[in-house]
């Protein structure tokens, strides 16, 4: 069995190959792209291996072995048959990992071959569409001329053979490319916030929407700028049946929806659990067919990105029922919000990370908030700490939503302090993350820390959410005692007058070789004494 840490060493040891050629925007893609298909080729041999012997492969030169020697036999057809039925591709025995990884020893790899092998396994099913295109082969970026860029891609490739993506415990795999995605995260910096949610709010949002439906089998999960999909997949650790969710999301940025579909497939779910789409979230609805309601509701969308508010969207099932009114078109986070609601089930909850704007801008997006609230939708309010997104500095909040709950009551939690600092990122850890799901299920007010805000108070205040005005977290002031302050000035003078005159003193005896430097001193006595 391959462990976390030898694993993401090699996996590790690949970026570093192409460090330096570019930055982590991209080279992130070329060694994402590069494992998955090691992934999905040393599966495919390990599933002909089983196929042919009804038994695991001692190795995976072994299952390529048995791979060449039957496609020249009448058993051919069929086992490709049955391999594109279980696994949906397919892939020739010169287009696999490990012949291709021959050719890099031998001095005879050419990027031709492992292209065909990109071109071969996306034509093979609609999941796979398109999923190797960000992955250039032949880009500059690789190095300048034809032979410096396969030296590049052929050093990934000898690099990954270390890496085995078969023989791991568990979430291994595909938490130790969860790792890889937060590490590229980190050094893209601002780049980051379209592809992923650090790991505190991450866990917060979905801990916090899993909660009561553990055990539902069948459970129905959406994410509508699902990004590498990582909340998606962190529902899965909260749930007593995570064979049976279904994954829905939608990610606008092609790179990034491939990235998603892949860490999809390397977290091990099945191909019919997973309806991903590349499209705008917000210019058209969907899903619109199947399901269209889910259990659970998690986003992280852009902060106060611009969209067309069109008039058209006020008659949009999404946007009617808010007293006509259309998030601005400079400050789109409501409009996330309300798109997720739509398809939120009457049983379900969302959780919906946004800047703290939303919780006290008026015009339309306090009109906006005042209906949610008259509704009771907003179930909770969760401040978090600053500096905890790479692609902004500014402070976020958690917004929990339900639909059709008896009472208007809304939970604040002033979560801002519970964090550590760490390099350029500040970072919620375990105990940070269970002292908020604590709080959160207490679903009561502790001093400086949360408060549980009646209907009455929310109309006291305007229908503005802002934290503050309910969590008070300001630190009396210690009283002065005057006396000891007297005390302590009276001595500090009675000490300062003793010292001078003592110096006055020592100055007194002083003797001098000429008289101008005797009379400078005594002006020097004299300003002193003034003092």
């Amino acid at each position: 069995m391959t462990d976390s840490k030898d694993l993401l060493n090699v996996l590790w040891s690949g970026a570093d190959v192409l460090r330096g050629k570019m930055d982590a925007n991209e080279y992130k893609t070329y060694l994402l792209g590069l494992v998955f298909f090691k992934y999905l080729s040393d599966t495919y041999l390990m599933k002909v291996y089983d196929l042919l012997n009804d038994a695991e492969a001692p190795s995976l030169e072994e299952a390529q072995k048995a791979y060449e020697e039957v496609m020249g036999s009448d058993d051919a057809k069929d086992l490709l048959d049955e391999l594109k039925s279980s696994l949906h591709y397919t892939i020739d025995p010169d287009m696999t990992y490990v012949s291709i990884l021959k050719t890099v020893k031998n001095n005879s790899f050419n990027r031709e071959k492992l292209q065909a092998a990109f071109n071969r396994i996306q034509e093979s099913d609609v999941l796979f569409n398109d999923l190797f295109a960000d992955v250039d082969l032949y880009s500059n970026r690789l190095g300048t001329g034809d032979g410096k860029q396969s030296a590049t891609i052929a050093e990934v490739l000898r690099v990954l053979e270390g890496a085995d993506l078969i023989h791991t415990e568990g979430d291994v795999l595909g938490n130790a490319y969860e790792y890889l995605i937060g590490q590229f995260a980190s050094e893209t910096g601002k780049k980051a916030g379209e592809f992923y949610t650090p790991h505190g709010p991450a866990q917060i949002l979905c801990r916090i929407a899993m909660t009561g439906h553990e055990s539902k089998k069948g459970l129905l999960a959406y994410d509508p700028c699902c990004g590498s999909g990582s909340l998606l997949l962190s529902c899965r650790n909260y749930s007593n049946e995570p064979d049976y969710i279904k994954y829905y999301g939608q990610e606008l940025m092609p790179s990034t929806y491939n990235l998603a579909r892949m860490n999809m497939f390397l977290h091990g779910i099945n191909p019919e659990n997973q309806i991903l789409r590349n499209a705008d979230t917000l210019d058209a609805d969907w899903p619109t067919d199947e399901e269209t309601e889910f259990d659970v509701v998690t986003m992280n969308p852009p902060y106060s990105a611009n969209w067309s508010a069109a008039e058209g969207f006020k008659q949009d099932e999404r946007f009617m029922d808010y007293g006509g009114k259309l998030p601005p078109k400079s400050k789109a986070d409501y409009a996330f919000l309300l798109h997720g609601f739509y398809h939120l089930k009457p049983t379900g909850t969302m959780a919906i990370v946004l800047p703290h704007g939303v919780l006290f801008r008026g015009a339309a997006e306090g009109s906006i908030r005042e209906i949610l609230l008259k509704n009771g939708s907003i179930y909770a309010v969760i401040g978090l700490p600053s500096n905890m997104f790479y692609n902004t500095s500014i402070p976020t909040c958690i917004i929990v939503l339900k639909k059709h709950r008896e009472g208007r009551d809304v939970l604040f939690i002033d979560a801002s302090n519970l964090f550590e600092k760490e390099k350029k990122q500040n970072v919620m850890k375990d105990e940070h993350i269970d002292k908020v799901i604590e709080v959160y299920n207490k679903r009561e007010s502790i001093d400086k820390l949360s408060y549980l805000a009646t209907y009455e108070d929310i109309v006291k205040n305007d229908f503005n959410l802002n934290i503050p005005r309910y969590v008070d977290t300001s630190e009396e002031e210690e009283q002065i005692d005057l006396k000891a302050v007297t005390t302590e000035m009276r001595d500090t003078d009675m000490a300062i007058k003793d010292g001078t005159g003592k110096l006055l003193k020592m100055l007194g005896d002083l003797t001098f070789a000429d008289e101008e430097t005797k009379q400078a001193m005594e002006e020097f006595i004299t300003m002193i004494k003034g003092a």
